[in-house]
């Protein structure tokens, strides 16, 4: 592992919350909530846009990843490695039906972090051995930004967790409510959408998200 691959994965495991943007709200908006978040300290973020065509992804990234870097926070980039690449983000997220890891590592070279997401124990331990950096695992609960989502639940993810040894980030349905579950079952990070972007104070809800996870690892 390159020495700035192993940097943006220490500023990972560190960050407790995994910010991934919401593709139903428009792009000022993303923007303006994102920036808010990134204030109190939100350190990890997803652009997450299955809608958008390749070139209006990469203009947003490329703003995105010079709002994050400002604030020594990552960009991760959602299915895109090309866009990954050529955006100057920090690493890519795939999941089961994209390219496989070897081939998404091939494509961002060694220095950009590479997650892929699984919604199995055995999709998880696959992963474990792919050569990724990190695990997504969910759904933990159901989820309206991502419907045909398969529902894992905190019970398998903590069976995930005595099995692999990436990190893992849990991401589905997860609410200041029912996080104390996923935070039982043992989640490095917790991704959310809603929960921050839906929120009626977004940079509040991120600040108790951390705040949150922080005390699960103490």
């Amino acid at each position: 592992m390159t020495a700035e691959r192993a940097r943006r994965l220490k500023v990972l495991r560190g960050a407790g919350l995994y910010l991934v943007t919401d593709d139903r709200m428009d792009r000022p908006t993303r923007r303006r909530i994102l920036g808010a978040s990134l204030s109190v300290g939100v350190r990890v973020v997803q652009l997450r846009d299955k809608q958008a065509p390749a070139r209006a992804l990469y203009d947003e990234a490329v703003e995105l990843a010079i709002l994050c870097h400002q604030r020594d926070a990552l960009l991760i980039v959602n299915d895109r490695a090309d866009v990954a690449v050529a955006s100057g983000a920090d690493g890519v997220h795939v999941g089961q039906d994209d390219l496989p890891a070897d081939r998404v590592r091939a494509i961002v070279g060694p220095d950009l972090l590479l997650g892929v997401s699984a919604s199995t124990v055995d999709e998880a331990v696959e992963v474990d051995r792919s050569g990724a950096d990190y695990l997504g695992f969910g759904a933990m609960f159901p989820t309206p930004t991502k419907t045909d989502a398969e529902y894992a639940g905190p019970a398998m993810l903590a069976e995930v967790k005595r099995r692999v040894r990436l990190p893992v980030v849990a991401i589905g349905g997860i609410t200041a409510l029912n996080l104390p579950a996923v935070l039982a079952a043992g989640a490095d990070l917790v991704a959310v959408v809603s929960a921050v972007f839906g929120a009626a104070d977004p940079p509040r809800a991120a600040a108790e998200f951390m705040t949150a996870v922080a005390a699960a690892r103490d």
